[in-house]
């Protein structure tokens, strides 16, 4: 099958041949899907957030003829449950789940792709497992540094002021200088209303600064109850509580997973992950095919990335089904 071009470059709409969920703890059961060919090629879509959950878009990068696509909620958001909880909610964690869905659903190896923090946890995944994976797509990288965290909630304010003044004039003036903080005491708050209005707020910023050009219908997935509490809740609790140590631990190991054929795909204009953490990341990994899209923001959405996605998947059917342990 031919994907088609520019801003259709997704596959048609396809719906799963399989849907399951899978307990992973006492508290947290995964909700995950199959689509496309049932005996192709296996990969799986990791997504981002942390908290934002999969959707049926994200199944349409890939061939269904000769991809078995695997989608998945982590934990604490989309169809997993319970909604937004925290506990047992660790990236060491996140990368046991996926290998206990991989057994689960009997594959020897998959082909791994994710963006922004699906790319955290595609290239952390990948370097404790980098013989599970066939190859790695990633997009929008963000790699969890206090600098990169600290962009977030203080920097972006230099291309999306007004987006910016309205996340922080939720915090009072007195909490401002460590907006983390204020945000996490009241996504945590035994108030609900307290806890959904943060949420909103949080999640509407990240939604307005993703794309090149303002896009409605994009933002209003950001705006949804459910997607926003676990959106907001579980970033601020990774960005709080899941550094890695070295905190520049993914680019010290990258050394692993340098034999995977591998696509770093990053937007020009990407505000909320900005090209000089991708810039780094190929510093370090010039083995990676490295795809600047010079008119592109930060969401897989944005037409060019879209592409270059897809594109990048279709190259990997060439790839053997197999590589060597």
């Amino acid at each position: 099958m031919t994907a088609p071009n520019s801003l259709t470059a997704l596959y048609p709409e396809v719906e799963p041949y399989e849907t399951g969920t899978l307990s992973v703890d006492d508290i947290h059961t995964l909700y995950w899907e199959q689509t496309g060919n049932p005996t192709g090629v296996p990969v799986v879509f990791i997504h981002g957030g942390p908290g934002a959950g999969s959707s049926a878009q994200d199944r349409r990068f890939f061939d269904p003829e000769h991809y078995r696509i695997i989608l998945y909620d982590q934990r604490g958001c989309g169809r997993s449950r319970p909604l937004a909880e925290l506990t047992n909610n660790t990236t060491d964690l996140l990368v046991e789940d996926l290998e206990s869905l991989r057994k689960h659903l009997k594959i020897a190896q998959w082909h791994v792709f994710g963006g922004s923090w699906g790319s955290t946890l595609g290239l952390y995944y990948s370097q404790c497992h980098p013989h599970r994976c066939l190859s790695l797509t990633l997009r929008g990288i963000f790699l969890m540094r206090a600098k990169e965290i600290s962009w977030w909630l203080y920097d972006m304010r230099q291309f999306f002021p007004e987006r910016w003044k309205t996340f922080a004039e939720h915090i009072p003036l007195t909490e401002q200088s460590d907006l983390l903080e204020a945000y996490w005491k009241r996504l945590i708050s035994d108030d609900p209303e307290v806890r959904l209005a943060a949420a909103q707020v949080w999640s509407e910023y990240e939604g307005a600064c993703c794309t090149l050009r303002p896009n409605p219908d994009f933002l209003a997935h950001f705006q949804l109850d459910e997607v926003a509490l676990s959106l907001a809740r579980l970033e601020a609790h990774y960005f709080r509580t899941q550094r890695f140590e070295p905190e520049d631990r993914l680019l010290q190991d990258i050394h692993r997973v340098s034999a995977i054929p591998s696509v770093i795909v990053q937007g020009r204009y990407d505000v909320v992950c900005p090209i000089v953490s991708a810039d780094e990341l190929h510093q370090r990994w010039p083995q990676a095919d490295y795809q600047i899209i010079e008119d592109a923001g930060h969401s897989s959405r944005e037409p060019g990335i879209c592409a270059a996605l897809v594109d990048a998947m279709d190259r990997f059917r060439s790839l053997p089904s197999l590589r060597d342990a």
